[in-house]
């Protein structure tokens, strides 16, 4: 039977583990306070401070407004749901569209254009179109942040299923395995690490392309990106930086989770 002591010493190094995670944050965000309020009381003037409150005013302000939270954490809400469909089609498409590359050269020397041509015409020239097509509405912000999110899933699953030795396929090829057995008990597990590459990846993008959907759709209930743009026009600066704080707190969330997997899945299976 283990004892109160024996307990608390096997907890202590994930007790160490965590702080040593959230201390570098907890730097970074220290140190952004201390440039926020440098360049608030040191860099601006009096007149021109409404432009940049310091932290405890602009957080103050708008944390203390119910009717000012309430409105945000909704149009947060939405965005973040958007986010996350778009952020699965993504993944589930990305993956697909990979493995039957995978499967041929010609297959990649035939598909493969597609996905750069997607990944290189600029979003905001395809975003009017979208707009048009699919009616400002929810679908169209998914399918903008499907479109941001997918060639990372696309060009890190393929590298991946690509990445198997010749020897392992030898050893496969002796043994008589189908293409179905190669896909499965070779090439995906191969591709793990490419793939959790790509899911962090397109994590930061797909929340990238709820906001920029939001920002341009301006029909229906809004998202944070509608409200960025709303602030922006009022010059509600409080308001502004609550939201772009929240907003940037989603993705790292976001992001966070996927490194989080990352770490328990590949480390694992590769080692750390």
């Amino acid at each position: 039977m283990s004892t109160p002591t024996a307990v608390d010493s096997a907890r202590r190094p994930w007790l160490r583990t965590a702080l040593a995670g959230a201390a570098p944050i907890v730097g970074a965000l220290a140190g952004l306070a201390a440039i926020w309020y440098g360049v608030t009381y040191l860099v601006l003037s009096p007149q021109q401070r409404f432009l940049l409150p310091p932290p405890h005013e602009a957080f103050g302000a708008a944390l203390g407004n119910p009717q000012l939270m309430g409105p945000m954490l909704d149009a947060l809400g939405r965005t973040m749901a958007v986010a996350v469909i778009g952020l699965l089609i993504a993944v589930v498409l990305g993956v697909g569209y990979a493995v039957v590359m995978s499967q041929s050269a010609w297959a990649e020397r035939l598909l493969y254009p597609y996905a750069v041509i997607l990944q290189t015409i600029p979003i905001l020239a395809l975003v009017p179109l979208i707009g048009i097509w699919l009616g400002y509405s929810f679908p169209a912000r998914v399918v903008v942040c499907v479109i941001i999110s997918l060639f990372p899933m696309i060009a890190n699953t393929l590298f991946g299923l690509q990445s198997a030795s010749a020897a392992a396929h030898d050893l496969f090829t002796l043994n008589k395995a189908t293409r179905w057995q190669r896909l499965v008990k070779l090439q995906f597990p191969a591709a793990v690490p490419s793939i959790f590459t790509g899911l962090r990846t397109a994590s930061g993008l797909s929340v990238i392309g709820a906001i920029v959907g939001d920002f341009f759709f301006q029909q229906g209930a809004p998202g944070i990106g509608g409200l960025l743009r709303l602030y922006t026009q009022r010059l509600q600066m409080d308001a502004l930086f609550t939201a772009i704080t929240l907003t940037a707190l989603f993705g790292v969330v976001v992001f966070a989770v996927f490194a989080a997997l990352d770490r328990a899945v590949v480390g694992r299976w590769y080692g750390r």
